[in-house]
């Protein structure tokens, strides 16, 4: 009798707590990766300038899911293809590589749109943990490997975000 009674508290525990499930990722869609990104552009400019030094066609991870998941499911990236990663405020972030196939520049931006970091993020050795990357920022930029130099993109640059994701003055 014990064990039906045992049997019956967890199949009860187990059906409050896919329950919960449900309504946590009914009422936050974005709990769960979706497969589908929206694009905009990222136009990066010379702080001096004003020249344009690149713009990016990005996809837009602007849910935890999709920020989770990032690049790692990307086999590679076009010479002016990325990925933005747009948070709900501007903090202290670390980035890592998990899953990733081919090494990145990531580029954090403050919600004015300055540069504050760049990383140029190899891939971690066999059987390594990724190293974290960290740096201050609302947005982060992740463009192919060494795209900051090849662009002579440096900290303290400008960062215009096409859409209504971030900043476009200046």
């Amino acid at each position: 009798m014990a064990d039906r009674t045992r049997l019956a508290a967890l199949a009860v525990a187990v059906v409050i707590l896919l329950a919960i499930g449900f309504v946590a990722v009914a009422s936050n869609p974005g709990l769960l990766p979706t497969g589908e990104y929206e694009r905009t552009t990222v136009t990066v400019v010379d702080n001096d300038s004003g020249e344009q030094l690149a713009a990016v066609d990005v996809r837009v991870a602007d849910s935890t899911a999709k920020r989770y998941t990032g690049l790692s499911e990307t086999e590679s990236l076009g010479a002016d293809e990325g990925m933005l990663f747009v948070h709900d405020s501007e903090d202290e972030y670390e980035y890592v590589m998990r899953g990733m196939s081919f090494p990145i520049d990531i580029v954090f931006v403050d919600s004015d749109g300055r540069i504050t970091a760049i990383h140029h993020a190899e891939l971690p050795a066999d059987g390594a943990d990724s190293p974290r990357y960290s740096g201050r920022g609302r947005y982060v930029l992740e463009a192919p490997y060494e795209y900051t130099d090849d662009h002579n993109i440096t900290v303290g640059d400008r960062v215009r975000i096409a859409g209504d994701w971030g900043p476009t003055a200046e």
